[in-house]
């Protein structure tokens, strides 16, 4: 048994060593672009948003726009979760933060694929994906979601108050500069969508989140892990929230509104 362990300690040490990750591949057409930020005082203006939109999950078409965000004006931090059908314990998540005016910008952790590749949870283990933070209007991520991948998507309000919601952001948006000048790897059980929101989370509020909670690793429940934890705002049982938050209804309804965002959360 030790002399498996010390190949597998030496497999993965020599993966480190010799597959190196980059920023130069030939990526996805909605994967090209990282977004980067700069910040000045109060104003964090971010470049490159992504704003697609899309005639299937593989036919769209492509825009990014910069935009400034004024931290005065933040408002809320919406959790998102996407179960993935079929796939039992999965789910893609991401944070949407809500400034005021009805702006809105969505910041989800994700693998970066080449042209032609597709996810595999053992290769993620395996260094053969980098990780990007997708900066986008909601109009693009959640849209796509709900009208083209046919998931259903649950959007959860944050009690976190604007003091907390402004450094998650903060934090969130120096890990977008980071990766957009040193890529990592993705992995499928320590560098994912949901455990890089729970490092997040935990700089903000320390160990508020535990790791050792299975949901971190098989997310489709971790609304329920949020809810418990006293993160969700709202008074609802527990088994009433995603009847309450799903957003497919609204999502299919108002596809292409200008008033996307706004319009399902009413």
């Amino acid at each position: 048994m030790a002399v498996i362990l010390v190949l597998v300690a030496i497999f993965f040490i020599a993966l480190n060593i010799f597959i190196r990750p980059s920023n130069d591949r030939n990526w996805n057409d909605d994967q090209k672009v990282l977004a980067y930020a700069t910040i000045t005082d109060n104003i964090v203006d971010i470049k490159n948003v992504r704003d697609f939109r899309y005639a299937s999950t593989t036919s769209f078409t492509g825009e990014y726009y910069d935009k400034q965000y004024d931290l005065n004006k933040i408002k809320r931090v919406w959790y998102v979760v996407e179960p993935f059908s079929g796939i039992p314990g999965s789910a893609h998540t991401f944070l949407s933060f809500e400034f005021e005016d009805n702006v809105f910008v969505s910041i989800s952790v994700e693998i970066r694929k080449e042209k032609g590749e597709s996810f595999h949870p053992v290769k993620g283990l395996l260094n053969q994906y980098e990780i990007m933070y997708v900066v986008a209007d909601e109009k693009d991520v959640v849209d796509l979601r709900i009208n083209h991948r046919k998931d259903q998507v649950f959007l959860y309000p944050s009690n976190a108050g604007k003091e907390k919601t402004t450094q998650l952001f903060l934090d969130m948006i120096n890990r977008v500069n980071d990766l957009y000048i040193q890529p990592v790897f993705y992995n499928t059980i320590t560098n994912t969508c949901t455990t890089n929101i729970v490092k997040h989370v935990n700089v903000v509020n320390p160990k508020v989140i535990p790791w050792y909670d299975l949901r971190i690793v098989f997310p489709e429940d971790s609304d329920f892990l949020a809810y418990q934890l006293g993160m969700i705002d709202t008074d609802l049982p527990i088994d009433k929230i995603r009847e309450k938050f799903n957003v497919n209804k609204k999502g299919e309804m108002y596809k292409g509104d200008e008033d996307f965002s706004v319009k399902i959360r009413e």
